[in-house]
C-alpha cells in the first residue's frame, strides 16, 4: 500500500484571520497534488470561507435589480448563520435561457455565500394556472426536465433542495392552509387581483376562482418554507411585497423576508419586454441547436448605436459576461480587427459610437450562447433518461 502523504492541518476557526489564511493556502496547495485547484477549493469550502460580510452582501446584492431592503439583507447576513433562499417555478413547458442560465448564476452566487436554496416545484400552482392543460402528470414531467437542465448547466446542487409542492402541501395540509387562509383573511379581493401579474395575467383577464386564490398560496409558500430571501424575477414583485406587509402585520417580531428581484430578460424581437414561450422566435431555449441559436440571434432586434431596449445587449450584460467573463468580437482588420471585451460599459460605449456594429456583435453573441448551452445539449444526447424527458416535454402542447 502506498504511503499516505501528510497533509497540512485545516485551519482552526479560532485562529487569527492571517493565520487561517496562511493555513488554508498551505492546505489547498497540498490538496492540489491530488486534485485540480477548483476541486481543492471546493473541498475546502474556500469560496464561502474567504468571503467577508461585505463580500457576501455585494455578491447577494449583485443578483438583483431591486432589493427590499438593503439594510435588511445586511442585517440578515450579519445575524443569521443558516440562511434560506427560495424560488418557486411553474413547470410550464420548455425552459428558456433566462430560466436556465440566469437562475443558475444567481443560485450559485447565493450558495457561495453559504445560503441554502429551496426550489418550490409549483406543480399545483401550474395546475391552478391551467398550464399543460391542467394535466398534473405532464406538469411534474416538465419539473423533472427543469432539474435536469440545471444539473447539466453546473448549478451547485450541494446546497440546493427541490420540493414538490403537491407532496409537501398534502403531507402538512393543516399548517399550509392555515397560512393561506390567514393571508386571505387579511387582504381584499382587489389586492389579490393586483397580484395577477405573477401568473402572467392582468387584472382585466377573466380569472377563475382558483387563479384568484393563487397569490395567497404563493405568499404562504414563503413562510411555509421558512424563507429568509425571496429570489424571483421583477414580475413577482407584487406578491413579494405582499409577503413583507403580511410579515409586518402578523409577525412583527420577526424579520421580514428580503426580496432579491432579478431583472426580466426581454424577448428577442422588437417591443417584447419579456420572453414568450409561445413565440419560438422570442426566446432561446436551453436545448436549442447551434443553428437555431444563430438564426434567432440573426433575426433579433438590434438597431445600430441604440442601447436602450436592445435585447442583444441585455443578453450580453445579464448572461454572457457573468457566465463567460468576456465577449470576443472576431472581425477583419479593415473593420477594426478582433477585440475582447470584459466590461459591459466598454461594449456600450463602442456600440453607441458605431465602433461596434450589429453585424459583428450578433455572431459573437451567438457563439457565446452556444458555448454556454453545449453541455446541456450534450447531456440530453448522452443521457437516455434526459433524452426521454426532453422528447416528452417537446410533445406537450403549451397552454397560456
Amino acid at each position: 500500500m502506498a504511503e499516505v502523504e501528510k497533509q497540512a492541518p485545516a485551519p482552526s476557526e479560532e485562529a487569527p484571520a492571517e493565520v487561517q489564511t496562511e493555513a488554508m493556502t498551505l492546505l489547498i496547495a497540498d490538496m492540489e497534488r491530488l486534485m485540480s485547484k477548483d476541486e481543492a477549493e471546493c473541498v475546502c469550502g474556500l469560496g464561502e470561507w474567504t468571503l467577508t460580510l461585505e463580500d457576501k452582501f455585494t455578491l447577494c446584492r449583485s443578483v438583483a435589480e431591486e432589493c427590499l431592503q438593503d439594510a435588511d439583507l445586511r442585517r440578515l447576513l450579519e445575524k443569521k448563520p443558516h440562511i434560506v433562499a427560495y424560488d418557486g417555478f411553474e413547470p410550464s413547458g420548455r425552459m428558456h435561457i433566462a430560466q436556465g442560465v440566469l437562475k443558475a448564476l444567481n443560485v450559485n452566487k447565493l450558495t457561495k455565500c453559504g445560503v441554502h436554496f429551496k426550489f418550490w416545484v409549483a406543480d399545483w400552482f401550474a395546475q391552478l394556472n391551467n398550464k399543460m392543460g391542467g394535466d398534473l402528470g405532464r406538469i411534474q414531467t416538465v419539473g423533472k426536465y427543469f432539474v435536469e437542465i440545471w444539473r447539466a448547466l453546473g448549478m451547485d446542487m450541494r446546497k440546493v433542495e427541490f420540493l414538490q409542492a403537491s407532496d409537501h402541501i398534502g403531507a402538512d395540509s393543516g399548517a399550509y392552509w392555515s397560512l393561506v387562509m390567514d393571508i386571505a383573511r387579511r387582504n381584499s379581493l382587489k389586492r389579490m387581483l393586483r397580484c395577477s401579474q405573477i401568473m402572467g395575467r392582468s387584472e382585466s383577464d377573466d380569472l377563475s376562482a382558483a387563479q384568484i386564490f393563487y397569490p395567497c398560496m404563493q405568499c404562504a409558500d414563503i413562510f411555509y418554507l421558512r424563507a429568509d430571501i425571496c429570489q424571483l424575477g421583477m414580475d413577482q414583485r407584487k406578491v413579494n411585497v405582499l409577503a413583507r406587509e403580511y410579515a409586518e402585520a402578523a409577525r412583527p417580531k420577526r424579520q421580514k423576508p428580503v426580496v432579491l428581484s432579478h431583472p426580466m430578460m426581454p424577448g428577442l424581437l422588437q417591443g417584447q419586454e419579456k420572453m414568450s414561450k409561445s413565440d419560438p422566435n422570442s426566446a432561446i431555449f436551453m436545448e436549442d441547436s447551434e443553428q437555431e441559436v444563430k438564426t434567432k440571434i440573426k433575426k433579433a432586434f438590434c438597431p445600430p448605436q441604440v442601447i436602450e431596449g436592445n435585447p442583444c445587449l441585455a443578453y450580453i450584460q445579464n448572461i454572457v459576461l457573468p457566465w463567460c467573463k468576456r465577449l470576443v468580437i472576431e472581425r477583419d482588420e479593415a473593420h477594426g480587427g478582433p477585440r475582447t471585451y470584459t466590461e459591459f460599459h466598454e461594449i456600450t460605449e463602442d456600440y453607441a459610437s458605431g465602433a461596434l456594429h450589429p453585424s459583428d456583435l450578433k455572431p459573437a453573441l451567438a457563439k457565446a450562447i452556444n458555448e454556454i448551452l453545449q453541455p446541456v445539449r450534450d447531456h440530453f444526447v448522452n443521457d437516455p433518461d434526459a433524452a426521454a424527458l426532453l422528447k416528452a416535454v417537446k410533445s406537450f402542447k403549451i397552454t397560456k
